[in-house]
């Protein structure tokens, strides 16, 4: 296998054409629907109401073996933020792989799922009391420096009998990403602390005055969408170089190189993805050289994929509500929008959604999918191709909708947030309930 977007469930078998950027378990019905782990997807949305997010169990799995399997000797970390739930937890425990979290609730929530925490990483550019406090209640395994006022605060926290791994986030001075706003290798964002101005040695050297604090290595995360591997090649080089500086400084030899993650994946057919093979013979490569030039042992590599492995497993589910012409645009309007998917709006994501329930033999035509929110940047497909009799009542599908949907949710318009059903070997399975009026209601206690 040489790229992310192509896992293999069952030998020999090959998905429907068409049907690339969907789970490796899909297969056309005779009469327009598609069936994903066995089970029709207009059943689904008969059966949980509508919009609905369905999670693929099979293709998450095969993702993480796909992972472990190009990068045996690295540490295999999910980020959570991409979607995490009790259900994915358990799975990534199951699969081998850790976690990489970024608050006290994604941390919280995957420990008392019974996930081990000593294989929890903690992120964030402003962790607050509470993430440090449940951080270290919890006893999680490394927690990412991402500031120099964070260092203190920590070490106050840890206490001077106490002890705690930690990592630092360097930003080595690289641009990479699908969109300016998810690039974060560079020195002109938030995360991170700069090789090129002396912050980041800086750090690490009072660090090292905190007996408290075991730092195990080096992390760096370039950005989100990256199809390339040129970009974590110069890392390796820049993040390797500053391992060494610090060796001569301070005699430091540091056993750990997180690379983050930021693997790019198709959202539509014909759209470019990572080779996963590539990257991993690569960077080892890369790594093992620029390491016995600087005269130090190759560290182990830490690795952080989220969307390559929740992304391609998942399909929202919409039913079209309002099919309007207007010019030379036709706008079919569906019962979701950007409270489930900001996506599009954000950052100009384009995806390739699909009629199912029915088979029609009209020509294709552009349909511009828009949500339901009262907002003209609420478009979840623009220009979409779809059958020009597209009408109320259809089901759309949108594949590679696993990641960074339900997790960047909103209660926007008080619509409520849409169900997570899991489908594995022709059943299915209630993940995360739809969040009801009932729900909306019991927070807000004033008057």
């Amino acid at each position: 296998m040489s790229t992310v977007h192509e896992p293999t469930t069952t030998a020999g078998v090959t998905a429907a054409v068409g049907l690339s950027v969907w789970p490796a378990s899909t297969r056309e019905r005779p009469h327009g629907d598609l069936t994903v782990g066995g089970v029709p997807l207009a059943e689904l949305a008969d059966r949980f109401g509508t919009p609905v997010y369905v999670l693929d169990e099979a293709e998450v799995r095969d993702r993480c073996r796909t992972y472990r399997d190009a990068f045996p000797d690295a540490e295999v970390l999910y980020a959570a933020k991409a979607f995490l739930c009790r259900a994915m937890a358990h799975w990534m425990d199951e699969e081998g792989l850790g976690l990489d979290v970024c608050s006290a609730g994604e941390l919280e929530l995957a420990v008392t799922t019974g996930f081990p925490p000593e294989r929890i990483v903690l992120h964030g550019n402003a962790k607050s009391p509470r993430d440090l406090e449940v951080a270290l209640r919890l006893g999680v395994g490394r927690i990412v420096i991402d500031s120099p006022s964070e260092i203190a605060r920590l070490a106050a926290a840890v206490g001077p009998d106490g002890h705690q791994k930690v990592m630092v986030r360097v930003v080595p001075g690289i641009s990479a990403g699908g969109h300016e706003k998810i690039r974060t290798g560079t020195d002109d964002q938030k995360f991170g602390l700069s090789i090129a101005d002396g912050y980041a040695a800086h750090a690490i050297a009072r660090i090292l005055d905190q007996p408290q604090l075991e730092l195990t290595g080096l992390h760096c995360h370039l950005g989100s969408q990256i199809t390339g591997v040129k970009p974590y090649l110069g890392a390796v080089r820049r993040m390797v170089g500053l391992m060494s500086r610090l060796h001569e400084q301070h005699g430091l030899i540091l056993p750990e190189l997180d690379l983050g993650g930021g693997h790019g994946i198709a959202y539509r057919p014909g759209e470019p993805a990572l080779d996963l093979t590539a990257l991993a013979r690569k960077v080892r490569a890369e790594l093992t050289e620029a390491c016995a030039t600087a005269g130090l042992p190759v560290p182990r590599l830490i690795i952080e994929p989220g969307r390559a492995i929740a992304g391609p497993a998942g399909i929202a589910v919409y039913r079209v509500l309002s099919v309007k012409h207007t010019g030379e645009h036709v706008f079919a309007a569906v019962d979701g929008g950007m409270s489930d998917n900001p996506r599009p709006a954000l950052y100009g994501v384009r995806y390739a959604p699909r009629l199912i329930g029915r088979h029609s033999i009209a020509a294709p035509a552009r349909v511009t999918v828009v949500g339901r929110h009262c907002e003209a940047g609420d478009v979840l497909a623009a220009d979409a191709e779809l059958p020009a009799d597209v009408r109320p009542g259809d089901l759309l599908a949108v594949p590679v909708a696993g990641a960074y949907h339900l997790s960047m949710a909103s209660g926007y318009n008080l619509i409520g947030r849409p169900p997570v059903v899991a489908v594995r070997d022709g059943q299915a399975r209630l993940l995360v309930r739809r969040e009801s009026l009932e729900d909306i209601r019991r927070r807000d206690v004033g008057l």
